[in-house]
Formats: structure tokens, C-alpha cells, sequence
């Protein structure tokens, strides 16, 4: 017998904001920089992670990334590299530039693929830092500029970071974390407005001041093996740092990201060499997450321009419209309907005030975009091609829908690719026939696994079929055509909210440890802006509920962005006999009080 329905108080909050050797040419200088010199993996700095055998695995590519911007750079050079407002860096600008912040990274004492923690807004900094720790031959590690001390404390720990590269307006939040940090030597200063207290930093130094300062190449040897790592969420809450090698990335983005990329540095000159008009890509995610950072690589690796809006700091529909016209932008990247709607709003209320005839594709990946608005963009420009990938931080590649005015395609739904399986729950391969319903996994060159975390790595990374494949969680099924996959949402609990993955887990903890909470348990619910809105069903001891207390006891302890948008008051959190939370009719239930149920 089903208990009767709870008594709910509702609560809301205006919602505010990706072997054997792939045989080339090597140049003197490369073979100068290997070597014998050993991988990461090889010699021992990737702990806890027990080495793939990758001598059968024709997927390899042993390019580095440094190597293919900077031969990208002897051939661009003048040409636009960077363009953020009125300021524009040319590739050779660039080149110096991290050029001399990679000299500098390593006087200051880091380690051979030691890491470099990356806390900053979009903008040039964000781009050298990746370069120039590229071409020191160390990890550039993403940090979320929305979290708090606990979550940053966890981060630069975890990823052993030794420099941390900050905007100024963090350094207050590094400051409060570093005295715990004994393994980071240094940190730099991105300076906007000037005045950041750097007092208690560890060897403290500014941005400008440094790029701009001369100094000699470093001759530390580099190779395809050298990293990348991509923090993402994991399913405990915590952030897994996902280890891509270069010459996998390079694999994946090297052909601009659509063709097969070159196996040698002289083939993939002659690409750039080819590439007669070079792509001139507007960024509108943030680089921190995979979407920004992944499609700004390949627009540079294609030797082309990457473009960030003019604030960084908020995502303007008007200044990223105006941007595309007044930059002439081929390309731009977003992230679903929560960047898409606003774009179509803005151009149906002020058409003449935009000229978006430059752009030939859109991009997207991470989040919901539904038909409706991709067609409302092809009826503004019809030549465009709107690309849809279905990819995240550790697959690349799962699938993709492309939209044009010869054809649309529903929501949800992906094109097959060749290396493209469905999973069942034991990471059995199943047959690819319609109506199968299975967990996506994608072959090809794959990361290496979550940095320090072998159980994790060993459920997502898997041999099948004599190939290595990813397998995130996300499950969907193949459609009657037999080429088409639905996509019918990861196996977890894990909510989307504007891109972000918040794991429940994480949000009901720090709720449940504010005095005078009973129980809570956390779901998303449909919201237009967002895709999903996080949710809190929550019952007190007192059967009182204060909600304004748990808003900022909640911030206080997590990013703002996986505080709840709203609160459900109940008598009682529904949980199943074994005391698992139900998350079914928890959800069920704030639909209800929140005034979406049937």
C-alpha cells in the first residue's frame, strides 16, 4: 500500500545564470626533443593507473600538440591568432608569448610533466597557458572558476598542481587554499584592473610581465605521450581529472576535426598550407569545459583564429551577435537551447540590427538543442550547417546530427558513427539492430583514464572487439533506420544544468549538514533556460523550513551553479526499505509543488 503523498512547501529561486607508431617524418628538432626519452605513463607520474599495452593499437598518433601550433605559427604568422574585444594577438605574437611564459614555468621549478592549474575566464591568458604548458611539456589541468575552497582545495591537490595561472579576481580564493597546498611553487597573476593582493601567494609573479619578457625556448624533450588533463564530474561528486595523451587529442582535431589528421609534422603542414581560408571561430562557452576548449584546439590546429567575447564574465546574446559580424566569424561554438534560445530571441526582437551571413557552422555539444531553435537560426541564415555532437570530456565522437536547410533532424536523436557501439549494464557489446537499447561507447583513440582513480577508469575505458572503448553512461536506443540513435540520458542521476554536471550526491551532503535537516534528497526537473533545473525535496526536524539559510549554507560550501533553484519542503523524504533514496517519486513530487506535473 502506497503511503499517502507528502505535504509540500514550495520553494523557488529565479534561475540567474573529448598501438603501434603512426610511422612519419620527423624533423631534427623533433627527433632532438625525444630522445629516450620515456612516456608519463612509463616512467612512473601517472600513479594508481595501471599501463594500457598500446603496441596493437593502430589508433596511436605521436604528433604533440606544441610541435603542430608552433609549425602552425611558421606558417601563419601575421595572421590573426587570438581576437578578445579590440585587442587581437597575431600567431607569431603568440608563439613568443608562450614561448616565454613556458621558459618561465620551468625556472620556476616544474617538473617534467608537472601540472599547471588553469583558473581563469575565457580570454588570451587562457589560450597561452595551454600553449605554453604544452611547450614546457607539462599538464595543463582546467579548474571551474565557480568553485569554492573545499572543491579548489580537492582539485589542486588531486591533480598535484605545481603552478596555478589565476584571474584576479580568484586570487583571494587561492590565497585561502595554497597554505595547503605544499606541492605548488608558483603562482601567476592574470591581471585586468591591477591591484591583486598577492601577499602569502607562493612565489607570486604577473601575466604581462611575464609573456612580455624575453626569454630562451626551453629544450625540455616532448612527445605525442605528453598530457592533457580534463577535470570533469565524477559520480561520488568529485571531479575525475580525465588523461588524454597529445597525440590521441591531435588524432581526434588534427583534420580540423572532421577529417582523418596527419600522422607527421610535414603532412600536417601541408594541411595548414592548404587551409585557404582559415577559420575564424567565435567561442561562446567557457574554455574551462571540454565544448570551449576542444573547438577553439581545432580551429587552431587548422591554423586558424579563435574569437571570445568581449565579457567574459556573462554570456551577452546582443555582443556575441554583434561579434560575429564585426569579426566576420565562420564558426561558432555554443552549448544547446541555454545559449541558442537567447540567440534567436535577440534576433527575432533586433533582425536588422545583425549581420550573421559570415557564419557557415555552429557547434554545439554537452546540452539539449531542440529542433525549434535550430531551424529558427536556419531561417535567419540558410547557407549555415548546424553540427550537434554527441561527445563528452572522455568520448569524443559518440555521434552527431547535422542540420541544414536541405534537412533537420528531431532532438535527441545522432547520426551512428563507424566506431560507434551500445553497451548492456555487464560492458557487453550489443548487436547494432533497431529497437536495441544499450550504454553508448566510442572506439578510436580514447584517454588514458581518471588520473589516480583505476576503478572508475576501469568501468568507463573497456577491450572489446580488439579495440579500446569509452563508455560514459549515456544510454540510448537505435531507431528503426537502423543508422539513428535516441538518446535517453545517462544511467545515473546526474542533472545538466546549463552544461554543468552536478551529481546529487554532492548537493544532499552538504544540505543534509546544516543543523536541523532530517534528510534531502536532490533531482533535476525540466527548465527552459537551463535544460534542467537542481532540485532539493527536504525535511526538517522540526517540520520548520528556512529556506534562505540553506540557500547560503549551500553556497557557502559548493559553486553557486549546484546550489538548488529550488526547494521542496516535505514531512518526509521518500526512500526505499534498504534506505536507497527514491529518486522516481522524488521527483514526481517536486514536479507536483512546483506546478509541472500532469
Amino acid at each position: 500500500m502506497n503511503p499517502a503523498p507528502p505535504r509540500v512547501k514550495e520553494r523557488s529561486e529565479a534561475a540567474l545564470h573529448q598501438r603501434s607508431r603512426s610511422e612519419g617524418h620527423e624533423t631534427p628538432r623533433r627527433a632532438e626533443r625525444a630522445g629516450s626519452r620515456r612516456s608519463p605513463a612509463e616512467s612512473g607520474s601517472l600513479p594508481h593507473l595501471p599501463l594500457r599495452d598500446r603496441r596493437n593499437d593502430l589508433s596511436m598518433n605521436d604528433i604533440n600538440i606544441a610541435d603542430a601550433l608552433e609549425t602552425a605559427a611558421e606558417i601563419r604568422g601575421d595572421g590573426n591568432s587570438l581576437i578578445q574585444g579590440d585587442r587581437t594577438l597575431s600567431w607569431r605574437e603568440v608563439d613568443r608569448r608562450t614561448r616565454n611564459l613556458a621558459a618561465w614555468m620551468k625556472e620556476q621549478g616544474a617538473t617534467q610533466q608537472g601540472k599547471v592549474a588553469i583558473y581563469s575566464y575565457n580570454g588570451p591568458a587562457y589560450m597561452e597557458a595551454v600553449g605554453a604548458a604544452f611547450k614546457a611539456s607539462l599538464v595543463p589541468v582546467n579548474v571551474n572558476y565557480r568553485y569554492r575552497e573545499e572543491e579548489l582545495r580537492y582539485l589542486f591537490d588531486n591533480s598535484d598542481s605545481e603552478i596555478i595561472v589565476v584571474h584576479e579576481d580568484f586570487v583571494p580564493l587561492v590565497a585561502s587554499v595554497v597554505g595547503d597546498l605544499p606541492k605548488v611553487k608558483a603562482v601567476l597573476v592574470v591581471e585586468v584592473e591591477g591591484g591583486a593582493d598577492t601577499s602569502g601567494l607562493p612565489s607570486p609573479a604577473r601575466y604581462e610581465e611575464v609573456v612580455e619578457e624575453d626569454r630562451e625556448r626551453v629544450s625540455t624533450p616532448r612527445s605525442g605521450d605528453d598530457l592533457l588533463f580534463l577535470y570533469t564530474g565524477g559520480t561520488t561528486g568529485m571531479p575525475k581529472g580525465v588523461m588524454w595523451r597529445q597525440g590521441d587529442l591531435f588524432a581526434r582535431f588534427g583534420g580540423g576535426g572532421i577529417g582523418a589528421a596527419p600522422t607527421s609534422l610535414e603532412a600536417y603542414r601541408e594541411f595548414v598550407q592548404g587551409q585557404a581560408g582559415a577559420s575564424r571561430l567565435l567561442v561562446g562557452p567557457p574554455l574551462m569545459h571540454g565544448t570551449g576548449w576542444f573547438t577553439s584546439m581545432i580551429s587552431w590546429l587548422a591554423g586558424g583564429t579563435v574569437i571570445l567575447a568581449s565579457d567574459p564574465k556573462s554570456f551577452d546574446p546582443a555582443d556575441m551577435l554583434a561579434t560575429i559580424g564585426a569579426q566576420k566569424a565562420t564558426g561558432l561554438t555554443i552549448v544547446g537551447d541555454p545559449f541558442a534560445r537567447p540567440l534567436v530571441r535577440e534576433l527575432a526582437e533586433n533582425r536588422d540590427r545583425y549581420d550573421i551571413s559570415s557564419l557557415l557552422v555552429v557547434m554545439s555539444s554537452g546540452v539539449m538543442w531542440s529542433q525549434e531553435t535550430k531551424a529558427a537560426l536556419i531561417e535567419v541564415n540558410s547557407t549555415m550547417v548546424l553540427i550537434d555532437a554527441f561527445s563528452s570530456s572522455e568520448a569524443i565522437g559518440m555521434g552527431s546530427s547535422v542540420t541544414s536547410a536541405a534537412g533537420q533532424v528531431n532532438t535527441g536523436k545522432f547520426a551512428i558513427t563507424d566506431t560507434t557501439r551500445l553497451f548492456d549494464a555487464d560492458l557487453k557489446i550489443l548487436e547494432s539492430s533497431p529497437g536495441v537499447k544499450g550504454m553508448v561507447g566510442v572506439g578510436g583513440p580514447q584517454p588514458l583514464g581518471y588520473y589516480k582513480d583505476p576503478e572508475k577508469s576501469a568501468r568507463t575505458f573497456v577491450e572489446a572487439e580488439g579495440q579500446r572503448f569509452s563508455i560514459p553512461g549515456d544510454w540510448a536506443v537505435i531507431d528503426e533506420d537502423g543508422v539513428t540513435l535516441s538518446l535517453l540520458g545517462r544511467g545515473s542521476v546526474c542533472i545538466n544544468t546549463g552544461g554543468e554536471k552536478v551529481f546529487p550526491e554532492e548537493v544532499e551532503e552538504v544540505i543534509k549538514r546544516l543543523e536541523g535537516t532530517r534528510d534531502a534528497v536532490v533531482v533535476g526537473v525540466p527548465d527552459e533556460k537551463w535544460g534542467e533545473a537542481i532540485t532539493a525535496v527536504v525535511s526538517t526536524q522540526s517540520g520548520e523550513f528556512d529556506e534562505e539559510a540553506m540557500r547560503a549554507h549551500v553556497k557557502e560550501h559548493l559553486a553557486g551553479y549546484k546550489c538548488p533553484k529550488h526547494f521542496v519542503h516535505v514531512d518526509e523524504v521518500y526512500r526505499s526499505p534498504s534506505g536507497k533514496a527514491d529518486f522516481k517519486r522524488t521527483r514526481e513530487t517536486a514536479l507536483e509543488a512546483l506546478g509541472m506535473g500532469d
